[in-house]
This record gives C-alpha cells, sequence and structure tokens, in this order.
C-alpha cells in the first residue's frame, strides 16, 4: 500500500527533472533536423562508409534505402479487404500453485470489411506440462518462465501463418494483410544458444514463408517505438574519424564518443517533424546481426504518422521490394488505426482474446484441480504462502 504522504515530498524533484530533460530533448532534436539535412547531401557516401566499415561500427544502425527527406502519402485502401492478428498471453509456472505447469493463450482475429462475413474473434489455450515443456530450457541456462514467453512468440507466428492461409484460400482475391503487435526482429534471440535459437526461429521462418506464397504482406506494429536505428545512421555524418572505426578510435571512450550527442533522442522524435498525419518516411534496411539467420527474408522499416503518434512499421523484404504490395498494406494498417481510435483495432481485440484475466486464472486452476482430484490424487492444494496471499487480511 502506497503512503501517499512521504510520495508527494518527492514529486517536486522529478517534475524539476522531467523539465531539464525536456529542455535538453528539444535542444537535441534541433541538432538532430539540422544532421538529417546536412547528411541527405551525402547520403550516398554515408551509406558507402556504412557498407565498407561495418565490421568496426559498435552501434546498431539502419541503412536508408530511399532518400532521407522522403514523405509519401498513404494511399486510400480499398473498401473490400481482410485484416488477421494474433496476440498471444500465459499463464506462468508456480510452485506456488496446485500443479507446475503453464498455459499459452493464442487470441485469433478475422475482421472483413464490405463483405457481409462474420469475424472470428477466438483464441487457443494450449497446456504445457511434461517434463520437455518444463525443463528441457535449463540445460541452456534459460529460465522456465522466459523460455515460456519465447515459444508463445513462435505460436503466434505459427497460429497467423495458419489462419491467413485458410482464409485466403476462400477469398483470393480479396486485398488481406496479417498483423502482429511488436517488432519481426526478435532481438532475444542473439542471447540464445543455438541448440535454443534453433527450437524457435525455424517455426518462425517457416510461417512466413506460407505468408509469401499466398501473397498476404506480414506487418508488425510498434507503437512508442524506443528505436534509434535510424538516429544512429545521422552518427556516420557526426563522426568526426575519416572513417567510423569505432573499434579504434572510440573502444574506450563511450562516455566522450563526439557522435553520441543525439542520445537519447528516438527516431520517432525526429520524424514526427519531418511527417504529417497520413504519411510514412523513407524505407531503411535494419542491420541487426540476428538478422543474418533470417535467410531470405530480412526486415525492412518505416515510420508512419498515424494521426496519434508515429508508429514504427516493419515488414519482411518481399513486402517492402514490391511498392503496389506495400502500400496496399500500410493503406488497410493505416485503416486499422483510425477504426480503433489510435490503435490498430485487429490487434487490440487480438489482445482482448488472448489475456488472461485473475477471474480466467483461478477458473484454470480450479478446473486443474478438479480434474487432479478426479484422477484420485491427494493433497492438492496451493502452497501455505499462497493461500495466505489470497486471504490476506490487510
Amino acid at each position: 500500500m502506497l503512503d501517499f504522504t512521504k510520495l508527494t515530498g518527492q514529486m517536486q524533484g522529478l517534475s524539476q527533472h522531467l523539465t531539464l530533460e525536456a529542455t535538453a530533448n528539444r535542444q537535441r532534436l534541433e541538432l538532430a533536423q539540422k544532421h538529417l539535412q546536412s547528411a541527405l547531401l551525402c547520403q550516398q557516401d554515408l551509406v558507402q562508409r556504412q557498407e565498407k566499415w561495418r565490421d568496426r561500427i559498435l552501434f546498431a544502425n539502419a541503412t536508408p534505402i530511399e532518400p532521407l527527406n522522403t514523405c509519401i502519402d498513404i494511399p486510400v485502401p480499398p473498401k473490400i479487404h481482410t485484416v488477421i492478428a494474433t496476440d498471444g498471453s500465459q499463464i506462468a509456472p508456480s510452485h506456488h500453485e496446485i500443479a507446475y505447469c503453464y498455459l499459452l493463450n493464442m487470441g485469433r482475429v478475422v475482421l472483413h470489411y464490405g463483405q457481409n462475413l462474420h469475424p472470428l474473434m477466438d483464441s487457443l489455450p494450449e497446456v504445457f506440462y511434461r517434463p520437455e515443456d518444463l525443463y528441457t530450457s535449463r540445460q541452456w541456462g534459460i529460465r522456465t518462465e522466459d523460455w515460456m514467453s519465447y515459444r508463445r512468440t513462435a505460436s503466434e507466428a505459427t497460429v497467423l501463418a495458419e489462419l491467413a492461409c485458410s482464409v485466403k484460400a476462400n477469398l483470393a482475391a480479396v486485398p488481406t494483410l496479417a498483423m502482429v503487435d511488436g517488432s519481426l526482429i526478435y532481438w532475444f534471440l542473439e542471447q540464445l544458444p543455438t541448440d535454443a535459437r534453433d527450437r524457435i526461429l525455424p517455426p518462425v521462418l517457416e510461417a512466413w514463408r506460407q505468408l509469401r506464397e499466398a501473397q498476404i504482406p506480414l506487418m508488425g506494429y510498434l507503437s512508442a517505438s524506443r528505436s534509434v536505428e535510424g538516429i544512429n545512421f545521422l552518427r556516420l555524418f557526426a563522426c568526426p574519424h575519416v572513417v567510423p572505426d569505432c573499434i579504434s578510435y572510440c573502444s574506450n571512450q563511450q562516455e566522450k564518443v563526439p557522435c553520441k550527442v543525439l542520445e537519447p533522442l528516438r527516431d520517432s522524435a525526429l520524424w514526427s517533424t519531418q511527417l504529417k498525419p497520413g504519411q510514412r518516411g523513407l524505407l531503411w534496411r535494419s542491420n541487426s546481426r540476428i538478422l543474418e539467420l533470417y535467410q531470405d527474408q530480412p526486415i525492412y522499416f518505416c515510420y508512419v504518422h498515424v494521426g496519434t503518434e508515429i508508429a514504427r512499421i516493419e515488414v519482411p523484404s518481399w513486402v517492402a521490394e514490391d511498392t503496389a504490395i506495400l502500400d496496399q498494406a500500410l493503406g488497410l494498417m493505416l485503416a486499422q488505426v483510425q477504426k480503433g481510435q489510435g490503435y490498430p483495432v485487429a490487434i487490440a481485440e487480438a489482445h482482448n482474446q488472448a489475456v488472461v484475466r485473475g477471474g480466467d486464472k483461478a477458473s484454470f486452476f480450479a478446473l486443474l484441480e478438479r480434474q487432479m482430484i478426479k484422477a484420485g490424487l491427494k493433497n492438492v492444494g496451493t502452497s501455505y504462502k499462497e493461500a495466505r496471499k489470497r486471504g490476506s487480511i490487510a
């Protein structure tokens, strides 16, 4: 229970700190705008330096595919179309519950527009309780809770592909978009051992191949993105050295690196000054090292002014390289944001279908308890700690 009397005294210091940060951020933003205009004049040279010295650059940066000042109006989507989304949620394993297991719940949504068809809005639950599901990850030093999250990522992609392909088979001529919440670049894979990664990434890539074969564009939608890959490209312009060789010049002085003057400015802040509502900025190719494992499916992204914010939109290369497919997909995405009053309605509804609320969790363990008693198990119940927390008299 919070003591707001004690907390109030700390608020003044916090507000003063935020005021100073806002002033500093405005200054960084003005400098970033100047760097952007200057980098535009030598963009090709910067890209060549980036490619040549890639192995010596220590910060993540993306490659611009179009001019840095690109601002393109997103076309109006066709009235007849279909949008598909999946999202996942879970019940984490706990030794204090009646059984050590976890549950993944995949929310599925199919929204048809202009077709007089009922939407699909449901979820697919799956319980994991076998030793290979609960303890295999420990051989790699991965907690079961984390492994559950990684498994959820793979399941979201697999369910999305299966659902989208089945819908497309019946509506072959209808423009269709498959959406997921969050990034298509799974940064967490970089830290996983090869054997563990091979259980997560291949199903994802196979699901994406199915979408490509069915010609269903895949899109990752990132709200409030914290990415700095675009800003980091401008660091190549700000570099005072003839060559951007971080290893030779700056590896031992990270706090005083000249090109870090724009930190912690984010891409979305800079592109909010460049784009009008309904416009997208230039396409970027991400150079994240994990994408080397994506085989023939590297990830591209752009920033879009959706009216309420600057969203980061990620797509596989085959979508980015087909202008007609990309434009149509962006149009469908923007329509979803407008229908959802600031956030894609299909993704929001998929989340609502997937989320496991407190009552759902209690009902799940009550069902499990009945099944265990029915099976003849004795002494079924939660730990004393969990029981005491649930029955607190404080």
